[in-house]
């Protein structure tokens, strides 16, 4: 179990500008991502080191927006402004999430440029939604060169995060110390004043410490 990526809901100027403005603090060269038909969806993608992401992603006006979590989630913190959507856990089991959540782990693809798929199943959005303190757990069924950290090599990686909540309900979330599961990271616990969420992700970058 570990942190695979950090997710960015897009501000009103749209998904391209954000993913630039972005990219551009990081000294990183973005990467077309695409859309989730399941979702509702589309992304861009700023890889970084240790098989670790960014991803910048966008609602559409689709009905699947409407319906899918992921979806309602985007469209709600892009609505009130855009920024932290939230982190994600990647884990070599969903059956046991799915058995303590109770309901079964959603398939997730998109299509490469090439015409490849990456496909993978996601599970706990709806906590997140509920709770965003919480990350959701993933795992990629697609071959691990196809993992979006891959589209390009970076020199940017994720140093440490700043989330407003309880180590201790992310822990019981989890079923695992979340210490153990952000051993790599710098992460800073902040009582919530207000909604709880992810608040800060920094970087390490050849100019120094980014932090968004």
């Amino acid at each position: 179990m570990r942190v695979d990526h950090v997710s960015y809901a897009c501000r009103p100027e749209g998904l391209e500008a954000t993913t630039e403005r972005i990219a551009d603090r990081l000294g990183i060269e973005p990467v077309k991502g695409g859309v989730h038909p399941r979702f509702g969806t589309r992304n861009m993608i700023l890889p970084l080191t240790n098989h670790q992401y960014v991803e910048v992603v966008e609602v559409l006006q689709h009905p699947a927006a409407e319906k899918a979590p992921y979806g309602q989630a985007v469209r709600a913190r892009s609505a009130a402004g855009g920024g932290w959507l939230g982190w994600v856990v990647e884990v070599e089991d969903l059956a046991p999430f799915e058995r303590r959540l109770g309901r079964e782990a959603v398939p997730g693809h998109r299509v490469f440029p090439d015409g490849r798929c990456l496909q993978w199943h996601q599970i706990g959005v709806k906590g997140l939604i509920a709770d965003p303190q919480l990350p959701f757990m993933v795992h990629f069924d697609s071959a691990p060169e196809m993992h979006p950290s891959q589209a390009r090599i970076t020199d940017v990686g994720l140093h440490g995060m700043s989330i407003a909540g309880s180590p201790e309900r992310v822990t019981d979330w989890l079923g695992a110390p979340v210490e153990e599961v952000l051993e790599d990271l710098e992460v800073e616990w902040r009582y919530p004043e207000g909604t709880p969420g992810l608040l800060e992700v920094t970087f390490t970058t050849p100019d120094g410490a980014v932090t968004i």
